[in-house]
């Protein structure tokens, strides 16, 4: 079983969603890369252009939303009042961007909701996974060095990016104002109460 299917089970059973596509699953992280096969590629591949922005017609947009391209926003997808969708942000179907939020080259999955004042930078959230209030998602070390990962079982591995924020198992919660150090792995349906910093392999 590769990773991806590991820390998202229900990309298996993902057909009837658009959801970007995995070249290598084994390193889901890899997708939040640049090259052909990256977010922003597959972005510009809807849209038809680099700055291009596509957004569904049953999606719900607040007031003030700030969206820039390339940007997709899927059915039944809510960005709420003054959100800000930045470069390479891939909203699926049924997720939710709330209030004052900032995403920013991630994906979220299906169903998932980062729902008030959170940050999400280079990461992926699974489907049906909440953030709750003031969780940030850290994308870069303070020294600035490359992210690794830590993998269940105490492997580690390099990513080859400087800029990874954490990949979010399906159905995990998230408690109020968690942050999330670069490079974190939360296993499925996992639980975290609030205020925690979680750094490496999680699983509850």
């Amino acid at each position: 079983m590769s990773l991806l299917e590991v820390l998202f089970p229900k990309i298996a059973d993902s057909a009837d969603f658009v959801v970007p596509e995995w070249k290598n699953p084994h390193e889901p992280w890899s997708i939040l890369g640049g090259g052909e096969f990256g977010l922003i590629s597959q972005i510009v591949r809807i849209t038809g252009s680099e700055d291009g922005v596509y957004i569904d017609p049953s999606a719900i947009i607040g007031d003030f939303v700030e969206i820039e391209g390339p940007c997709f926003i899927g059915p039944n997808a809510t960005v709420k009042h003054s959100a800000l969708l930045r470069k390479g942000s891939w909203i699926c179907e049924g997720a939710t961007v709330g209030h004052s939020s900032e995403v920013k080259n991630s994906i979220l999955l299906p169903d998932s909701k980062a729902p008030h004042f959170n940050y999400v930078g280079d990461s992926v959230v699974g489907f049906g996974a909440n953030l709750g209030a003031g969780v940030k998602l850290s994308n870069v070390r303070n020294d600035r060095r490359g992210v690794f990962v830590s993998l269940d079982g105490g492997g580690r591995l390099e990513t080859g990016l400087n800029k990874l924020g954490a990949m979010i198992g399906d159905g995990s919660q998230i408690g109020c104002n968690t942050v999330t150090n670069p490079g974190a792995m939360i296993a499925p349906y996992s639980q975290i109460g609030p205020n925690e910093t979680i750094t490496g392999w999680f699983r509850s």
